[in-house]
């Protein structure tokens, strides 16, 4: 384990410590006196896995490039893995963004590179078994595992993703050790990451810059090749002609990101490219009234709704240092694909102490004894494959009185069930493994000192929203991608389906979650895309 004492963070690493230097163009809409008017071949509406991938794409052969990001530049040399800032700078609404009924809380990144800077570098490709479904059910073409196998390749390479070597830490080896006595399935998790020292406070901004975010890689890449980026900048609408779209309108937000300062930004493109994810993508989509005869655009918007339990340990688990995921289980994801339970993939999540504290939906001397416990704490994520069952359908985005988007995702019997035989399998997992007390994350649960104690208990639990701990860190859908028009947003190469020169470039194409962490998914799918508009372009 790196001495944390001895650790250089991100000054001599920083590649935005060189801007001036390099002769980037990076403007921070917050200082802006004056209204800003800028053209561009192409501009790109979010700095994250798909704006970011496809701003380099595009850069690289030349074409003039905007990138508008809502969240601020913020980069390694004030990464200093404290959580009460990088929540606050980082992260949608200050890690407070949730669904509409305050069911679950979603996570999602709100800065230069998006969710890239914040995720903990887990990499996985589209499952098979996702993408034929999408073909059976959902009218996409274009997308089978030997179709995308190429462009998975070409950014496992550009961004390092590989099998993570190490060992895993003592949080990720219980998942591994249970597994294997209780017979389940696991395997080892490929990062995206190079040089990493094992720190494990991913999910606050890399101090050292190893992991390969488009903060760091795609994003650079293409200010060296004169794109512009604007920060602070939330995008309000597209601009229309008829039926072509012709750039877009931002406003300028105040340094904290909680208000506007009145300037308005003006792009005009030959191509827009919506990349801003998918809750803020089909928000910007239902503040622009573009054609939706169908009422499609935010609909069937999926989370991977994950629950957890937590045990207990005689051994030292330190479940806040090493790489935050390394092993993980598909044992219970792909029985029934669309015909039968929610199929859910097992993991673990870092458990830095602010994080962790929010996770045991408790107070007072229950707080503090668990707390007490957290060097010896391990912790199961069981994330919930939504989106293939006719009893999951999502949820959908809508505009509050202000224009902001609000995700109503109903936590439906279908949904719960899941929940349920996942507190019952993670809590097996974690006795068999040795642990002297676990317990679900339920506002009535407590520690319980044995599995079959525990079982029991979880069989009188009430599961129902607001008492069981649902979250997230994926959002997926909301502006699914097919051949018929008349079932999807955008065709199978991203474009809208009802107005010219308007691109979706996001995790909002998928017509279904992805079973898996997205952001290998995104990184594929967006580098097939923009590489299929940049041949358009260039005929």
């Amino acid at each position: 384990m790196t001495d944390l004492s001895t650790l250089t963070l991100g000054n001599t690493t920083d590649p935005y410590n060189r801007a001036a230097e390099r002769g980037w163009d990076i403007t921070d809409a917050s200082q802006l006196t004056s209204s800003l008017d800028l053209e561009a071949d192409v501009v790109i509406v979010g700095t994250g896995a798909g704006g970011g991938t496809a701003a380099e794409t595009l850069s690289k052969a030349g074409l003039s490039v905007v990138l508008l990001e809502a969240g601020p530049l913020k980069t390694s040399s004030q990464f200093d893995m404290d959580e009460r800032a990088a929540y606050r700078d980082l992260y949608q609404e200050g890690t407070g963004r949730g669904t509409k009924d305050g069911g679950m809380v979603i996570l999602q990144g709100r800065s230069v590179g998006g969710s890239t800077t914040v995720n903990w570098t887990t990499s996985f490709r589209t499952p098979p078994e996702t993408l034929k479904f999408w073909a059976d059910h959902m009218g996409v073409s274009g997308c089978s595992v030997e179709e995308l196998a190429p462009y998975f390749a070409h950014m496992e390479k550009r961004l390092s993703i590989h099998k993570w070597l190490q060992a895993p830490n003592n949080n990720n080896a219980m998942l591994q050790r249970a597994s294997e006595k209780l017979g389940y399935s696991w395997a080892t998790i490929h990062r995206n990451v190079r040089g990493c020292l094992n720190l494990g406070y991913c999910g606050l901004g890399c101090p050292v810059d190893a992991k390969q975010s488009m903060l760091v890689t795609t994003i650079p890449s293409a200010l060296d090749r004169k794109a512009k980026l604007v920060h602070r900048a939330r995008v309000v609408r597209v601009l229309r002609e008829g039926d072509v779209v012709r750039g877009v309108e931002a406003e300028a937000l105040t340094p904290d990101v909680r208000g506007t300062t009145g300037q308005k930004i003006t792009v005009r493109a030959t191509q827009t490219i919506l990349a801003g994810g998918s809750i803020n993508t089909p928000a910007i989509l239902l503040r622009s009234d573009v054609p939706d005869p169908d009422g499609r655009i935010g609909k069937r918007t999926f989370l991977h709704p994950t629950t957890l339990t937590m045990g207990i340990y005689d051994e030292s688990i330190d479940p806040f240092y090493g790489a935050p995921q390394s092993i993980y289980s598909d044992h219970f994801q792909w029985r029934d694909v669309h015909t039968g339970p929610i199929g859910f993939k097992l993991e673990v999540p870092p458990l830095q102490p602010a994080f962790a504290a929010g996770f045991y939906a408790a107070a007072g001397e229950l707080l503090t004894q668990s707390m007490d416990n957290l060097d010896h704490t391990q912790c199961m994520i069981a994330l919930m494959r939504d989106g293939f069952h006719e009893d999951s359908q999502g949820g959908a985005i809508e505009l509050g009185d202000k224009g902001q988007p609000v995700l109503d995702y109903p936590i439906n019997d279908y949904l719960l069930e899941g929940v349920r035989r996942a507190f019952n399998i993670m809590l097996e997992m974690q006795f068999a493994t040795g642990a002297k007390s676990a317990r679900p994350a339920h506002k009535q649960a407590k520690h319980y000192m044995s599995w079959k104690e525990a079982k029991a208990a979880v069989a009188d639990l009430d599961v129902a929203a607001h008492k069981s701990t649902i979250g997230s860190a994926h959002v997926m859908g909301g502006c699914p991608m097919g051949d018929n028009p008349d079932q999807s947003v955008a065709d199978c190469d991203g474009k809208f389906h009802r107005l010219d020169n308007l691109y979706i470039m996001d995790g909002s194409l998928f017509p279904t979650s992805i079973g898996a962490n997205p952001q290998l998914s995104i990184y594929g799918l967006i580098y097939k895309l923009s590489s299929t508009l940049l041949t358009e372009l260039q005929a």
